[in-house]
């Protein structure tokens, strides 16, 4: 009796060693699956949208802020918030896009988009962390390297989105150095150094979207 109890056990053992496999194996070819897929996640509304605030904020700022370079971190704090609620818009169509886009890959493949950007708004925001806390007089580097790495961004998720994207993204590594040597003599902060590069460069990516495949359906 015990020999036959001890094989039952062993047999229930084996069979969750395969599930458990199966459901590995499963789990990875969705990966696969998900990473050589079109991602059609991102919305052109939600896109344009964002560049739209990016000039609302550069509005506000000029008007209240007589001098954005003596208060440094008033100014960032202000794109800080702007880039948050950025960010919640484009995730909320990407969630419904993504659903209606990509059925039962839809959560690998915002996974696969959230990874790729993740390591350049990690940077962003440890860069603004180590030079507000140990070179606060290099602060208005920020605008340049944050567009920067908004293009970086975007050339890391290339794969999954349309080739056209390219240009936007270089759009963006060109401004961030754009607004860096705009900015080196008087080392000056400005909205507009923020406001029109993001508007811009939002902008033409909202259009390579619409013009993408599914891009209309917003």
């Amino acid at each position: 009796m015990r020999d036959l109890d001890r094989a039952d056990l062993g047999k229930a053992d084996l069979d969750k060693v395969d599930l458990d496999k199966v459901l590995a194996d499963i789990a990875a070819i969705r990966s696969q699956v998900a990473a050589g897929t079109a991602f059609q996640g991102y919305g052109p509304s939600a896109v344009a949208l964002t560049g739209g605030l990016a000039l609302v904020t550069a509005s506000v700022q000029a008007l209240l802020l007589d001098d954005a370079t003596a208060r440094p971190l008033t100014f960032l704090a202000g794109w800080v918030a702007t880039a948050l609620v950025s960010v919640g818009v484009i995730g909320a169509e990407m969630r419904a896009r993504s659903r209606r886009h990509h059925s039962g890959l839809a959560d690998a493949m915002i996974l696969n988009a959230v990874e790729a950007f993740l390591p350049a708004g990690a940077a962003g925001a440890l860069l603004l962390l180590v030079l507000a806390r140990l070179v606060p007089d290099s602060l208005w580097l920020l605008p340049g390297l944050w567009q920067m790495l908004v293009g970086l961004g975007l050339f890391a998720s290339l794969r999954a989105l349309p080739r056209p994207v390219a240009w936007a993204a270089g759009w963006y590594l060109v401004a961030g150095l754009g607004a860096i040597a705009a900015s080196a003599e008087g080392r000056a902060l400005s909205p507009w150094t923020m406001g029109l590069p993001f508007a811009l460069g939002q902008g033409l990516l909202a259009l390579i979207l619409h013009r993408a495949p599914g891009g209309d359906h917003a």
